[in-house]
């Protein structure tokens, strides 16, 4: 049986920029990438950056991370470095480590033919699902083969530690001008290969401020529905980058523009049809608020807008278990956010460390109305009542009515003194009743007899 031959894009010949006509200095670059780029080119190989730290240089920004190229393969860079790790199945990558800082070191991509299924080659080096999806690629080549395998345009750049030239694969330079994301080869054929890619496309539209070439657009919204064949641990790093870069309202309509959210969201996403509801205006706030604490500084967590894109979810299982099966609210809201976790985690694999925190925001909800005795006490005590108030100013402000109430009574509650908040109990013990705190008898067992 014969596998399936990957398209290839049309051959790619690289535009020579030299040192003097471009702004990328050594100066921009970090001192261990430097060290990697030198050490691999006094070996005898050839060393690039590539990508995104060569765009963001370009772009006047400062890159986080520095990605090497080279036709070293990764045990040859091992042998180089006594700092290195090799990573990854689907894509063989060697890391050199420097303290906190990383430099991923990839070998040049070649191009996957076509073989016997059963072949060694084709099992071992490449895999391609039937949807057209890479599952694994550890074909190598030369740089311009790997040029050709470069996602977008302005990421097929390639800075050369042995000149300082940029060797230009596919009119980055002019794309950056432009303010244009487009791929390289054709969009569909490429967005089968990884359909990460649309998700790619939709956050550097948003980072760079760049618009999605017409090309490379015009696929998406038929193909959204390919992000169900990604892993849900992959999804779940994609994600965070989309939603927790301080640009997060803009992705999230982008996204929704091109059919990708709820792809991602399956149980949330019918429930944004209208524009003007409820549950769009709560996401929108929450990313606006989200938004404003990363680009101040502020400690943002995963675990808070995945509960916040879930709750309405959880409100609507709730009130279907509540009529279909007869149960309490109480019962049908713990079934009901066991049941939404799980679909959602089958979708983005959602971490324990924040799973956990998101039952705590979801169950403090019905915890905060309950405030007699010394329940508001302990309720402020609790290790994430900040988090769950936070929640509940979201609530109260798309929401209004009782939730409004309850927000501004908790926030009067955590900045008053004793007398204040002994006040604040009382008056509530007058406007809604004592509560079920009746004091209860105490029971005394008589003690047996002996028979006389």
């Amino acid at each position: 049986m014969r596998g399936k031959a990957v398209v290839q894009p049309a051959k790619l010949s690289a535009a020579i920029i030299p040192r003097a006509d471009h702004p990328i200095s050594r100066d921009d670059i970090s001192e261990n990438a430097l060290k990697v780029l030198y050490r691999l080119h006094n070996a005898g190989y050839q060393a690039y950056l590539v990508g995104g730290c060569v765009r963001d240089i370009l772009l006047g920004k400062h890159p986080k991370d520095f990605d090497v190229t080279t036709n070293a393969t990764p045990e040859q860079v091992k042998g180089l470095f006594r700092n290195c790790r090799l990573i990854g199945r689907r894509f063989r990558l060697a890391h050199i480590v420097y303290g906190r800082e990383v430099i991923e070191v990839a070998t040049f991509r070649g191009h996957h033919e076509e073989n016997d299924d059963d072949s060694e080659t084709s099992s071992d080096l490449s895999k391609q699902s039937d949807h057209g999806q890479l599952l694994r690629d550890n074909v190598f080549g030369s740089i311009e083969e790997d040029a050709q395998r470069r996602d977008f345009t302005i990421n097929a750049m390639y800075y050369n530690i042995a000149d300082f030239s940029i060797c230009d694969f596919a009119g980055g330079m002019a794309a950056i001008k432009a303010k244009e994301i487009a791929l390289i080869g054709d969009p569909e054929t490429r967005y089968r290969e990884d359909p990460v890619r649309m998700l790619r496309a939709v956050r550097f539209a948003v980072k760079l401020n760049m618009r999605i070439s017409d090309k490379s657009a015009k696929p998406i919204n038929q193909l959204a529905p390919l992000l169900g064949n990604i892993p849900a641990a992959r999804l779940f790093e994609e994600v965070l980058k989309l939603l927790l870069s301080g640009q997060g309202l803009d992705t999230f309509r982008l996204l929704c523009k091109y059919d990708l959210f709820e792809p991602l969201f399956p149980q949330l996403g019918p429930l944004l049809v209208d524009g003007q509801s409820r549950e769009v205006k709560f996401v929108e706030q929450v990313l606006t608020n989200t938004d404003n604490r990363i680009n101040t500084g502020q400690r943002v967590t995963p675990a808070f807008i995945f509960a916040a894109f879930l709750w309405y979810p959880l409100e609507e299982r709730c009130q279907q278990l509540m009529v279909e099966g007869g149960l309490t609210h109480f019962d049908a809201f713990n079934l009901a956010l066991n049941d939404v976790l799980q679909k959602q985690i089958l979708r983005i694999m959602i971490p324990k460390r924040f799973s956990m925190p998101i039952r705590e925001i979801w169950q403090l909800q019905t915890r905060l109305s309950k405030r007699f005795g010394r329940r508001a006490y302990q309720m402020l005590e609790h290790p994430k009542f900040r988090a769950a108030y936070d929640f509940l100013l979201l609530r109260a402000d798309v929401e209004g009515g009782p939730l409004l109430e309850l927000a501004e009574w908790w926030t009067e509650f955590q900045s008053a003194d004793e007398e204040g908040r002994k006040n604040q109990l009382n008056d509530l013990r007058k406007t809604e009743g004592s509560g079920p705190a009746t004091a209860r008898k105490r029971r005394y067992r008589g003690k047996n007899k002996k028979a006389e």
